[in-house]
Formats: C-alpha cells, structure tokens, sequence
C-alpha cells in the first residue's frame, strides 16, 4: 500500500500520463480490495457491525437441528428467521426410532464422547418434556450365537485378543458394556440394568425358547416430530420467524451481507430477507443447498444412509422394549407403538440420491421380519405389516466402509469465504440436538455478538412444565375437566400437549363443542390448534407428524380432513386480503 500511495503521489506531482496509467493500473485494484474488506468486516467478521438486516440468523431446515438451533439463538436475543420448504420435521426428524439413547452400540465403536454426551442429555431432555418423553425398559436377550459386526474397532481388538471367538459377542462384553452405559452419564433418575430369568420372567413369553437369560436396561422414548415443532414453537414465542412451505432458491452475498430468496409452495410468492449470517441445516438437503442455493465449493459432504422400519400388530402383552441382536452383527428395536402395534426397526442402507423419496423397499422388509422371526416362539409374515416407514440420515461422511460405521456424531463447519458467515451442519442424532444447538451458537459467536449464556438445559418446551412422573396427576385433572373425553383420546391428548389441553380444548362442555369428528377422536377443535399454533397445512401434517391417528382413520376419513383444512386455509387467506 506504500508503494502504492508513493507511486499517486509522483502522478499527481508530475501530471506525467506513464505515471497516470501506473496509477489506473497499480492503485485502484488496491482501492477495490480495501473497500471490499472494509463491507465484510462491517457487515459479518466485525461480529454483526452497525450494519441493518432483516434477520441476524437465516437458518435453512426445519428440522430437529434448525429448530433447535433456531430456538436457543431466539432465546439469546438474536433475530431469527427459519425457513422449511416443506413440513417441519417432514423429513428424517419424523423417521428415527423416536427413542433418546446414547446408543449402546456405539461403545464398540469407541464414541465414548458421543454416547457419554447423549447419556447425559437424556435426562435433561426427560425433565424438560415429560408429555413427549418417557422412560423405557430395554430387554437384551443373549445367546451365544450372537455376533459382532466385523467392522467395529471392538470386534477386531477381540478377534486379535481372543481369536478362537471366532466373532461372538460374549456375555462378560455385554455386561461391561451396559455397565459402562449405567455410569459414563451421571445417571439419575432412569434405573440401573439388571438380569433376567426368561424362562420365568414375563418378558419370555413369546420369545423362543433357546433365550433363558437377558439383561435389561434404560433409555426414553420420544415423540421426533412432535419434539421438532414444540421446538419450533418455542423459537417463535422468543421472537424467531418460522416459515413452513418456503424453498430457499438462492443466498448471496451482497455487500457482506447475505441475500436469501425463498419461494412460497403454496402461492409460489417470491420474498427476499437480508441476514448477517446462514446456517444450512438442511439435512439429507445440506450438501446441494451448499453447493446449489449457496453456491460454495465446499467438498464438506453428508453421506446419506437410510433407515427403514416396520409396523406390526401388538407383539407382546407389556410394554417393554427389545434389543434384538443378529448373527450379522447388527441390532434392531422391537418397541411398543402407539399402544395397539410394534414398531420394528431399524435397517442401515446408503442411499445414494437424496432428491429420491426414501421407502422401505421390499428388500429390508423381509430383513426386518426374518430378523425378529430368529427371536419369536410365533413368526410373522410381511402380511402382517401394517405401515412401514422410511428416513434419510443425513450422516457426516468419514470415509466409513459400511452404513452402520459411519459416525453418528455432528460436525460445525464454519464458512467465511464467500463474503459473509455460514455455518454449515453435518450429522447428528436426535438425542443430542440441543448439544448440537448449544455447540452451534459457539460458532455463531466467533462472528455476532452474542452475550447471553446457554440457557436450554432442563427448560421445558411448550406443555411441558410439570414434573417427570406427574403424567397420571395431569392424565386425571383432564378427564376431571373433561370427563366426555374417551381414556384413549385423553391419554393421547395429555401425551401430546401435556399442560396445553385445556388450551387446545378451550371452553368445551361436550364433545359437541369440539367440532366436528374426524375420525379416531380427531376433532376440528385440535385441528384448529394444529393449523394456528403448530403451522400444520394439510392431513398428513395432522395424521402422520402431529400425530400418528393415520394408523386408525381411513383414507375416506383423511380426505375429508385435507380437504376441510384446505377450506379454511383459502378462507383465511381471502379474509386476510380483505
């Protein structure tokens, strides 16, 4: 720069045309530069400047890791706008297992950080929503046939250690393992692991008989979609803009600042928001939304695995889970569903194409069902599949040699080369969004300012404010106020809105007063909640995300639904153009 300003001084000294075009030629790129590095320190590196934009954060997804990072940034004072181009939680989010667990089977992949991390937030997670999570009881059955997965770092340290194993998963590694579960988290309120007799115990009846012992052990169990849009709610409340059905098609930098074009599903408006900073927590969707919307070379990629589960009729007469362990080395749940059914599951597969709708293919069908049919005394039938269901694990691509070792933990990739800060999400698992969240506000923090401390552990999300084991005091003081309710539809109600039943019910005397009956007790007074609170739009926003009511309406019954939420959608909008 010296050598610049010396060469304009002996332009301006001299007037000599040669030193002139030295000027034109040498000076002005540096003029270019330094303004241009003047507009981003401003606008992002200067920790968010004086500069006005719509939003501090852009947050693109709408699933479990956008909203939580989407309410935890609202919470902290940061101006938040998220954007969904479809469903909230209508993708991988609505399609997990629905458990909170620290994944017993990662110890044998050495994810000690990872699984100590979920241990511990199972608990908080259980404090701060008891409606939408509760404990469970896991049976692991054990025979020694069982095996490993070869491709664990613990199957190959055995199979160096002890080779005449020839690949069993011995029982003395088991218990060492649940052992290590029981303690590596600062368990509180879940109960220890303990034996069991299966020849005597409940749990045994239905298994073959060749299964005598099991050990059992504690995880949760959580509602996915409905964890996704109370966090979604909650960062409305806190100030953020929750915006379902709204593609991003573009993000530029302009100036510093990002620039955010976002298309409208359902009228295809095109709107376009200002904010200091992008985070892409697109999901199965982040890697083309970086590549695509946000134009980035990044080589940072997800790798895609799906995971596909079955629903049965009721296999077993009590409400415990199982952990079902293969010859091949993998594992499978068999866990109670929505009190009538058995939700089994999960497959591990690559999925190679992320714009291809995943299902479970006839392929992982069989699979599930000759897996559980190794453990049952009675063997069931792909006939007695009642709906089976598939999600996209957006999982950080580590180079893994097969689906099941691929990490499960997240990686944060901050992004300042294109002109204004991103962060960009890979990875992660249920469990642990509210770390992931906690961590991404850490990255956010070395660009904006932001003071304020982590603050969600253990707050409750929305119906969530009441104590752990208080579900049968709430599940009675409902039936009290509304004693026209059937058990089934209160226990869902209580299950699903917690201490906003009233509030989702209003001032109803009789079922008459809550509208019309959709079926399966679905009646227009949630609807009506579900469309003004929790951005549903259509029936299987209702049926299948809100709920799980699809299982027990038919389909004459859920047309009827799209079509009555349709009316009252155009009805509001030719009332808002009034």
């Amino acid at each position: 720069m010296l050598r610049a300003l010396s060469v304009t001084k002996s332009c301006i000294n001299n007037k000599d045309l040669k030193n002139t075009r030295k000027f034109e030629h040498f000076l002005l790129p540096f003029v270019f530069e330094f303004c241009h590095k003047l507009v981003t320190l401003l606008g992002s590196s200067g920790k968010g400047g004086s500069v006005n934009t719509d939003f501090d954060l852009l947050i693109i997804g709408g699933g479990i890791n956008g909203c939580g990072i989407a309410r935890d940034a609202a919470g902290r004072g940061l101006s938040v706008c998220l954007s969904e181009m479809n469903d909230l939680a209508s993708a991988t989010s609505a399609s997990s297992t629905k458990l909170f667990h620290g994944g017993l089977r990662y110890l044998e992949y050495f994810e000690f950080r990872l699984v100590r991390e979920a241990l511990i937030e199972r608990e908080n997670l259980l404090r701060a929503m008891p409606h939408i999570s509760w404990p469970l009881r896991f049976v692991l059955p054990y025979h020694e046939s069982m095996r490993f997965d070869t491709t664990t770092p613990t199957s190959k340290l055995m199979n160096l250690a002890m080779p005449w194993m020839k690949g069993q998963r011995p029982a003395w590694l088991i218990r060492l393992g649940l052992f290590i579960y029981d303690h590596l988290g600062g368990r509180k309120i879940l109960p220890a692991t303990s034996s069991l007799a299966l020849t005597a115990a409940p749990e045994g009846k239905g298994l073959k008989s060749k299964f005598v012992k099991a050990y059992e052990y504690s995880d949760c169990w959580v509602e996915d979609a409905r964890l996704v849009v109370l966090n979604a709610r909650d960062a409305e409340m806190r100030g953020a803009d929750i915006r379902v059905r709204s593609k991003v098609i573009s993000a530029e930098v302009k100036s510093g600042i990002w620039h955010v074009k976002m298309e409208c599903s359902r009228t295809k408006a095109i709107s376009t928001v200002t904010a200091k900073m992008v985070v892409n927590a697109g999901g199965p969707w982040v890697g083309d939304v970086l590549r695509t919307a946000m134009r980035s070379n990044s080589q940072s990629d997800v790798r895609l695995v799906r995971g596909s589960h079955i629903v049965t009729k009721r296999l077993f007469d009590h409400d415990k889970c199982y952990f079902f362990q293969g010859t091949d080395g993998r594992i499978i749940f068999a866990i109670p569903y929505e009190t009538d059914y058995t939700l089994i599951g999960t497959t591990d597969q690559d999925h190679e194409d992320f714009s291809i709708k995943p299902v479970c293919t006839p392929e992982e069908q069989e699979y599930l069902i000759n897996f559980i049919n190794s453990y049952l005394a009675e063997p069931i039938t792909v006939d007695d599949i009642i709906w089976a269901f598939s999600g996209v694990r957006p999982l950080y691509d580590d180079g893994a040699s097969s689906a099941s070792a691929a990490t499960r933990d997240y990686v944060l990739k901050l992004d300042e080369s294109l002109g204004a800060p991103s962060l960009n999400v890979f990875g992660g698992k249920i469990t642990t969004y509210r770390c992931l969240a906690e961590s991404a506000l850490e990255e956010i923090k070395k660009v904006l300012p932001v003071s304020a401390k982590p603050w969600t552990a253990g707050v409750a999300l929305p119906g969530g404010d009441f104590a752990v084991d208080g579900v049968e005091a709430l599940l009675a003081h409902v039936k009290q106020r509304f004693p026209f309710l059937a058990e089934r539809t209160a226990l869902r109600l209580v299950r699903g809105y917690g201490t906003e039943v009233s509030a989702v019910l209003g001032h109803a005397k009789t079922r008459d007063d809550l509208g019309q009956d959709f079926g399966a007790e679905l009646f227009a007074a949630e609807v009506e909640w579900l469309m003004d609170k929790e951005y549903a739009q259509s029936a299987e926003d209702v049926v299948w995300r809100r709920s799980k009511l699809g299982l027990r309406m038919e389909q004459k019954q859920i047309a009827v639904l799209d079509q009555w939420i349709k009316d009252r959608l155009t009805a509001g909008n030719i009332a808002a153009a009034e």
